[in-house]
């Protein structure tokens, strides 16, 4: 069974850290086979910083390069070489910093350097959504709203989906954990009695003044599939 860390937390009062999650599933008989991270964008806009175009010239050694300088909201301006024909003086736009990680789409990863383009040095890029795994067009750079704030990451402004997906060995006699609000009362029971408070699951995002009672709800419908489900599959077996 696959269940989603980010799903599970919500159903779960307290926060758990995902490696511990993965501990206190095991120890409970709910086999932990394998959990890795999900990112809906690959190294998930780690690093990248939204900039500001300050000012462009033509390079003086290229026709269609451009050099540009760039706020990144902190120190010095940057100087970027930029081959994109859409650049221009005022944009907000991505910036990959010297350092930063990029995935390109269809690409192997490529890390920011201190480059020479033409003589002229370069420190970092101003991304196209290609560049970064947001799309596939390469037509130029990002162009952002205007009202986008310099210095601030391109992760909190894009918030790309990331979460941890574990993969559980559950056998057919718990049916009780078939389920993220099954599992999460398994790791509610765990934590009362390691940690000796009173967890109990939470219905996530409601207002209901009777969430007690979906807990009743819930275990009565699977008491009547099995009692429906029984007498059925005998009769097919006839």
């Amino acid at each position: 069974m696959t269940i989603s860390y980010k799903w599970l937390s919500e159903y779960l009062p307290v926060t758990v850290e995902p490696e511990r999650l993965a501990r206190i599933l095991t120890s409970i008989g709910l086999e932990v086979e394998s959990f890795e991270k999900y990112e809906e964008v690959k190294g998930g806009l780690k690093g990248l910083v939204i900039g500001e175009v300050l000012s462009t010239e033509k390079h003086p050694n290229a026709d269609k390069l451009t050099l540009t300088k760039v706020s990144v909201g902190n120190g010095e301006p940057l100087q970027i070489v930029c081959g994109a024909p859409n650049v221009e003086a005022g944009q907000k736009v991505v910036v990959a910093k010297v350092g930063t990680t990029i995935y390109p789409v269809n690409n192997e990863p490529v890390t920011m350097k201190v480059a020479k383009i033409r003589n002229v040095e370069s420190h970092g890029m101003i991304c196209a959504e290609d560049e970064i795994g947001l799309g596939t067009s390469h037509a130029g750079i990002m162009v952002l709203k205007e009202d986008t704030r310099v210095g601030s990451d391109a992760a909190e402004y894009f918030q790309p989906y990331e979460d941890w997906i574990y993969e559980l060995g559950i056998t057919p006699n718990r049916m009780d954990a078939m389920s993220h609000w099954g599992v999460a009362k398994d790791v509610c029971a765990y934590l009362s009695h390691h940690e000796r408070k009173n967890y109990k699951s939470q219905v996530p995002n409601s207002n209901l003044m009777f969430n007690w009672d979906l807990e009743f709800v819930f275990w009565d419908l699977l008491t009547l599939i099995f009692i429906f489900a029984t007498p059925l599959k005998k009769g097919i077996g006839k």
